[in-house]
């Protein structure tokens, strides 16, 4: 068996663990990422693409923001349409000074395998059969196949970056860990296309179901419309989903969007998931391997970058400063900010979708609600201050 000694064990080569080995090369501790997975199909998850400013901060400080710069494009709120026309705008800048960022998961993940590829720190994948061994000890270890042969990575600690089906969280003991778990009855069906993007990030609830107005660039928008579960990509073709954008967004909105054939679609399930703890020995949680909110509200990559932000900063004292604390503290500091991204992406989730057993009382609560956003100043800055996130 072939065996390497780094400082940090990274399982899992999606942003958060490309970017937390970014980081911690940059402040001089080593690190080693695993990946079960292609290059290319990490490069093929569709996901993420509004950050906040946080996120833009920790890109611009590591080096990563000029091509952000050159194709993000600065958000400073989003619109909400409802009933088929009626609209207002939460001002995130008015009411909170602070500005968000479209800018793809796609070009993120491709930013940082650029950098990682000119240290010669590319990411080991695909990895078979990756087993992490005594996390409970001094001196973890990950073990995995490749190409025939064994391999084992000794390291100080363990970053489970590996997503909801990694391997990672189940090391855990079932009876030290718990999982709280919604699953709601219906999923986004999304599509890119080369066409310019609507200005502003829109979000509807409509009869037929919630929509949403995003962008990747200034060539490259985003859209999605609530679908069943029960539908397959073929039940939607490229004409069909225009459509029922327009008619979701309103008149007004639909004035506005420019349609072209697609050139991706797929259709994702919603849930909302915690998992504690977020550390176990010399094993920390981050991103979806720990938490997945729906993509209401856009806090899923933000909230992976914030736990790399947190278990950075400890492995940081740490190793230059000889100190615990921080690492001690991580899963509670960084489950903080997960519990309250959680419950905004449910109450969006809850204010802007259409449930299969909502009644009429249901339908006219959730159109008070909005109304009463509507004409608030102090409900548009709450809902401003949540959005945008909490600085780290």
């Amino acid at each position: 068996m072939h065996t390497i000694k780094t400082q940090v064990i990274i399982v899992g080569g999606g942003p958060a663990g490309l970017m937390l080995s970014h980081v911690l090369r940059k402040e001089g501790i080593a690190s080693v990422v695993v990946e079960r997975a292609s290059r290319q199909h990490v490069l093929q998850r569709i996901r993420a693409g509004v950050l906040e400013d946080s996120t833009v901060n920790m890109l611009r400080a590591y080096g990563l923001a000029d091509r952000l710069n050159a194709e993000g494009s600065v958000h400073n709120g989003t619109g909400i349409v409802w009933s088929g026309d009626e609209q207002f705008f939460i001002d995130v800048k008015k009411h909170t000074g602070r500005t968000m960022m479209a800018y793809g998961q796609t070009a993120i993940t491709e930013d940082l395998y650029a950098a990682h590829d000119a240290a010669g720190t590319a990411p080991i994948d695909l990895a078979e059969d990756v087993r992490l061994h005594d996390v409970d000890s001094t001196t973890p270890s990950v073990t995995y196949q490749k190409d025939g042969l064994h391999h084992r990575i000794e390291g100080d600690f363990i970053a489970g970056c590996d997503g909801y089906h990694g391997v990672s969280r189940s090391t855990i003991p079932a009876a030290t860990l718990k999982t709280f778990e919604k699953i709601y009855p219906f999923g986004w069906l999304g599509i890119l296309s080369r066409t310019p993007p609507i200005k502003e990030i829109i979000y509807a609830n409509h009869e037929h179901g919630f929509a949403m107005c995003s962008q990747r660039n200034p060539m490259l928008s985003r859209y999605y419309v609530q679908c069943p579960l029960s539908d397959g990509l073929a039940d939607w073709s490229d004409q069909r989903f225009w459509d029922e954008l327009k008619i979701r967004m309103g008149p007004r909105i639909a004035a506005q969007i420019e349609t072209g054939p697609s050139i991706e679609k797929s259709i994702a399930p919603l849930r909302s998931f915690v998992a504690e703890p977020m550390r176990w020995g010399r094993l920390f949680l981050l991103g979806d391997a720990a938490h997945i909110v729906p993509p209401t509200g856009a806090k899923g990559l933000n909230l992976a970058f914030s736990d790399v932000h947190y278990l950075s900063r400890g492995l940081m004292a740490y190793y230059k400063q000889d100190s615990e604390a921080l690492l001690n503290d991580y899963g509670q500091t960084a489950l903080r900010r997960v519990w309250s991204a959680t419950r905004l992406s449910w109450w969006l989730t809850n204010l802007l979708h259409r449930f299969p057993d909502q009644t009429p009382i249901d339908q006219r609560l959730q159109e008070s609600e909005l109304a009463y956003l509507r004409r608030n100043e102090d409900a548009q800055r709450a809902l401003a201050l949540q959005y945008i996130g909490e600085p780290l």
